[in-house]
C-alpha cells in the first residue's frame, strides 16, 4: 500500500509541484523591470530582457546604446512616460527547460499630441523553476519572432494581440 501512495505522489502530485509558480514573484521581477525605465536605469531592463532576444540585438553593451539612445530621443521629442502598470500572471506553461507566462502591462505616455496609454503583454520567461525571471515585450515585431526565438515555445500559450495606443 505504502508503494502505490508513493508512485501516487511521484506520478500525479510532483508534476502539479513543478508548475506551482508564484504569481507574486513574476510580478514583483516585472515590477522592477517596469519602474527601472522612469528611473533610466536602462542597464536593469537588458538585465532582464530574455538573454536569446539580448544576443539576436548585437549582446548588452549594443542593446543599452540602443535603448538609451532611442529614449533619449523620444524624450528630446517631448515624449514622456507617465505610468506603467504590471497586472497579474497569467497560467505557466512548460516549454522545453523553461516556464512561460504572460503577464500584462499597461502603459500611459505623454506626447506632444496628448496623453496615450496602451496595454500590451510581456513573455515571462524563467529557466530556473520560477526562481528568477526575464521578459520580452510582445509588440508587433517580437510576437513574430517568437518562434525563432523559442523553438521549444508551448503553442496552448496564446499571445493577445497588442492594442493600438489610445488618446486619453
Amino acid at each position: 500500500m505504502k508503494k502505490i501512495a508513493l508512485k501516487f505522489i511521484v506520478l500525479f502530485i510532483l508534476p502539479v509541484s513543478v508548475f506551482a509558480q508564484n504569481p507574486a514573484v513574476v510580478k514583483q521581477q516585472a515590477t522592477v523591470v517596469a519602474n527601472a525605465l522612469f528611473k533610466s536605469d536602462y542597464k536593469t531592463i537588458v538585465d532582464h530582457t530574455y538573454p536569446k532576444a539580448v544576443a539576436m540585438g548585437g549582446g548588452k553593451e549594443k542593446m543599452l546604446q540602443m535603448m538609451t539612445t532611442g529614449i533619449n530621443q523620444m524624450k528630446a521629442q517631448g515624449f514622456v512616460f507617465e505610468k506603467v502598470t504590471i497586472g497579474a500572471a497569467g497560467k505557466f506553461y512548460k516549454a522545453g527547460n523553461e516556464i512561460h507566462c504572460i503577464i500584462p502591462e499597461s502603459l500611459v505616455m505623454k506626447t506632444p499630441q496628448g496623453r496615450f496609454a496602451t496595454t500590451s503583454s510581456l513573455l515571462c520567461v524563467s529557466g530556473d523553476g520560477g526562481k528568477n525571471w526575464s521578459f520580452l515585450d510582445l509588440n508587433r515585431g517580437t510576437i513574430n519572432s517568437v518562434k525563432t526565438i523559442f523553438p521549444n515555445f508551448n503553442s496552448n500559450l496564446v499571445i493577445p494581440t497588442p492594442q493600438v495606443p489610445k488618446k486619453l
